[in-house]
């Protein structure tokens, strides 16, 4: 009677050996990289770059999926939509997530509230940038010459409602002062408006921004993040320059689709991690004006960034005034 049990014993067990001994997930078929941008912008840019390396890892192809338009928003509600099996995912910058559900309209699906954060992969931060005929050659003599003629000072960004475009408006609204802006389709039309002295000064993410600079073509102001751009050290803060508490910052970020499995998710959040802290990820980034991770965030505190994100700027956006029809 007491050997019926031990008969038994390896097959109660059997399950759960094969569970652990059950190779982590891997997808069978080409991932699909959802970029909710034009290809050849900074997004697409630095995703690409990501996807390459990301590839090397899964051991499939990682095909990168651009699906411009409304500001990122077509493309993000395209991954809200996708099929949650692991094999479709977002690659995303802050606005996406954070801003444009309180710009856009998006059906009732906020995608800060269904879709999955993943991972975070860089940070960044705006930067001014001015005409050099400008006579203002810093924040305080912007505000001044702004004070002395409302409404005239202009700048010009990649378009309404971008993080860029808020920067500005904050900026204004925080300083007291009225200022023009001048919204355009993209980056490049609008800093190139601003080296040909079209408008007074632009608000650009710095990969665009940093050969201009250098080059003498456009004159830096400030830096919107909470210390100095590694990309612009010698460039003080609007904070520094008077402004107190005021941080414009944005990111790069993988979301999955709601009801995903969490093998897969598991497997990106890694990978993402991985390769956030790699030297040569690092020096790529570093070039093009973002920040790369000192370490590794964690799943939870990138999603309570996107939280506390999302809650801001659901607050800030009605006091701005700031609609898309």
């Amino acid at each position: 009677m007491n050997r019926r049990p031990l008969l038994l014993a390896p097959m109660l067990l059997a399950p759960a050996l094969a569970h652990a001994q059950a190779p982590p997930w891997r997808p069978n078929r080409p991932v699909t990289m959802i970029v909710p941008y034009a290809a050849g912008g900074g997004t697409d840019i630095v995703g690409r770059e990501f996807a390459q390396l990301l590839s090397q890892r899964l051991g499939q192809p990682v095909v990168v999926d651009n699906r411009g338009g409304a500001g990122g928003s077509i493309g993000t509600m395209q991954a809200v939509r996708a099929r949650p099996d692991g094999l479709t995912f977002l690659y995303a910058v802050s606005s996406n997530i954070v801003i444009n559900p309180h710009i856009y309209r998006t059906d009732g699906q906020d995608p800060a509230r269904v879709l999955i954060p993943v991972g975070l992969l860089a940070n960044y931060q705006y930067i001014l940038v001015g005409n050099p005929r400008f006579p203002a050659a810093n924040l305080q003599e912007l505000i001044a010459l702004a004070r002395q003629r409302p409404n005239e000072i202009t700048f010009s960004h990649s378009g309404t409602g971008g993080n860029n475009h808020l920067a500005g408006r904050l900026l204004a609204r925080m300083a007291g002062i009225t200022l023009a802006d001048v919204a355009y389709r993209g980056t490049a039309p609008a800093l190139m408006d601003a080296v040909a002295g079209v408008v007074h000064f632009n608000i650009s993410s710095p990969p665009p921004a940093i050969s201009l600079v250098r080059e003498g073509q456009l004159r830096p102001i400030a830096v919107t993040g909470a210390r100095r751009s590694p990309a612009f050290p010698d460039v003080p803060t609007v904070a520094e320059q008077g402004l107190a508490g005021y941080v414009v910052t944005g990111w790069h970020g993988l979301f999955y689709p709601a009801g995903t499995p969490p093998e897969p998710v598991a497997v990106l959040r890694d990978a993402v991690q991985e390769i956030a802290t790699l030297p040569a990820f690092h020096d790529k980034l570093g070039r093009d004006g973002l920040e790369p991770l000192v370490a590794p965030v964690s799943t939870e505190a990138f999603a309570a960034q996107v939280r506390d994100e999302h809650a801001f700027w659901g607050r800030t956006i009605p006091e701005l005034g700031i609609r898309v029809e």
